[in-house]
């Protein structure tokens, strides 16, 4: 009786021995945080820059480290780690979190923001809070929204592109989702999609007439030296999140929270900075190689196209309809 009553004092002090070495790890919250993008990328800065200030904001309560170029794995890797506690922290891009949350596909909806400014002013307000909302019941969070640009039409026709009619009968490759497909045929064009790794080779041979993406991949992949005018259509502009996982967040004081949302918003600040500079040195060295480039003053013809993509979307997820028409109710 003696020798198993050892037994269990032996075991019940091993347990608590446990639960206090889990739980003083929690409180040093010693995070690990998953980026796709290379170290000197703009999100990468703005993830060092995140973990920077949530370490000085919490006293050192929160420290971490990120893993960038992917090492982790990808994105749907991630996100299941981040679901299961394997990641504490991470830089999404809100398309593919659509599977795990429907709410964020009203992101991927061509012509959703009227332009850069208007995405931040929606994505920084109620609308963002709602989005981060639905995202906590799969377990997690966005502290903060960052840029990757805007997607834009190019081609090789020499047409500038002002109005919905000027894409009408143009061939134009696009990923491989059927509402970008949608967006090109209510514009009245031909949607192409192929790998991204065709498009400069189906630029130059005529295959396709034109592609859509933002100014450094534009430049980045040469697409300007085969489809010479570039239209400001922004079409499609895709927020990212830092996001930090449930789990690590609710093992934070209610004074660390604050702490580290302040934290990531100040990254946020920092990291679309970075975005725009990169941005607008991509723009001015395709101008100066003699890209022909026109703004869009009024894109509302363009998102009155949109009804029929609309529609299906909302048809096939129901949750879109207030969003949409939240989005559209921010000035």
């Amino acid at each position: 009786m003696i020798k198993a009553l050892s037994k269990k004092v032996v075991a019940t002090a091993v347990l608590a021995a446990s639960v206090a070495l889990i739980s003083a790890s929690a409180q040093a919250g010693d995070w690990k945080g998953w980026n796709i993008h290379v170290k000197d990328y703009p999100v990468s800065v703005g993830m060092e820059k995140f973990m920077e200030l949530a370490n000085k904001n919490t006293d050192g309560r929160v420290s971490g480290k990120v893993y960038h170029g992917g090492v982790l794995g990808n994105q749907a890797d991630a996100i299941s780690q981040m679901q299961l506690g394997g990641i504490d922290f991470a830089e999404f891009n809100l398309g593919p979190l659509g599977v795990s949350v429907p709410e964020t596909n009203v992101v991927s909806l061509p012509f959703i923001f009227k332009d850069m400014d208007h995405m931040h002013r929606v994505m920084d307000g109620e609308v963002g809070e709602n989005l981060s909302a639905a995202m906590s019941k799969a377990g997690i969070i966005a502290l903060s929204w960052y840029d990757s640009g805007s997607r834009s039409f190019y081609n090789n026709k020499g047409i500038a592109i002002n109005k919905p009619a000027d894409v009408k009968g143009l061939k134009f490759r696009v990923m491989n989702n059927e509402l970008f497909v949608g967006m090109v045929e209510a514009l009245g064009g031909n949607a192409t999609p192929m790998a991204f790794s065709e498009v400069y080779q189906s630029l130059k041979t005529g295959v396709v007439d034109g592609a859509e993406n933002n100014w450094p991949s534009y430049e980045s992949t040469n697409h300007f030296d085969v489809a010479g005018n570039y239209s400001a259509t922004q079409h499609l502009i895709i927020p990212e999140c830092l996001c930090v996982s449930t789990r690590a967040w609710d093992q934070l004081s209610d004074a660390d929270k604050v702490a580290v949302k302040a934290a990531a918003v100040e990254s946020a600040k920092l990291q679309r900075v970075l975005w725009a500079e990169r941005s607008a040195q991509s723009k001015a060295k395709v101008i100066a190689a003699g890209v022909k480039y026109n703004e869009i003053a009024d894109k509302s013809a363009f998102q009155d196209a949109m009804g029929p993509v609309y529609e299906m979307a909302i048809k096939k997820n129901p949750v879109l309809k207030d969003i949409i028409a939240a989005i559209k109710a921010v000035d």
